[in-house]
């Protein structure tokens, strides 16, 4: 129940990271505020694309990996539905390993502000997209931490433990 709280938070918090805007940088007496995307697109505009993929990745592909991962099998837990072990438990590991990736933006984020010191020259300051972006990468990883594993498996028990009474009985199938 807590996993589930947790990923539904955290993905009605990626439309407010994905839509506010994360920094703005003023150059000059000039700039305007940055969205993850539009961040994106001024990199890759820029010549930047490979900066702009590893933004793209770890901004925008990761936490939505990571939140459909989860209710993936959240979902496969619930309603009972047959899965391969070995499968979940793969992708189990890759939802709980790739969360960290999503730190580098807001670790990017915090470098940039405490490198573009220059008083009247220029500054940078982190607007609240950067604030629910931060929630969401803490909420799925506390998501990802929240889910216990073994539900795999007790599913997964449950489901051959009812096949094997069914073959007893002359169940379906026969």
């Amino acid at each position: 129940m807590l996993t589930w709280a947790l990923t539904i938070t955290g993905a009605l918090l990626l439309l407010p990271a994905n839509i506010l805007p994360v920094m703005t940088v003023i150059y000059l007496g000039s700039g305007e505020p940055s969205t993850i995307i539009s961040g994106v697109m001024q990199l890759y505009n820029a010549g930047l694309w490979g900066i702009a993929l590893i933004v793209f990745v770890a901004s925008i592909a990761v936490p939505v990996m990571k939140l459909v991962g989860l209710a993936l099998l959240l979902v496969q837990i619930q309603l009972r539905l047959p899965l391969v072990p070995l499968q979940a438990m793969k992708l189990y590991r890759v939802v709980s390993g790739i969360g960290r990736w999503s730190l580098l933006d807001l670790f990017m984020i915090s470098i940039l502000v405490a490198l573009v010191d220059m008083g009247a020259i220029a500054e940078v300051a982190a607007g609240p997209g950067s604030t629910a972006f931060a929630t969401v990468v803490v909420v799925t990883m506390m998501a990802a931490r929240s889910f216990d594993p073994r539900l795999i498996w007790d599913v997964y028990d449950e489901r051959r433990g009812l096949e094997s009474a069914e073959r007893r009985r002359g169940g379906p199938g026969d």
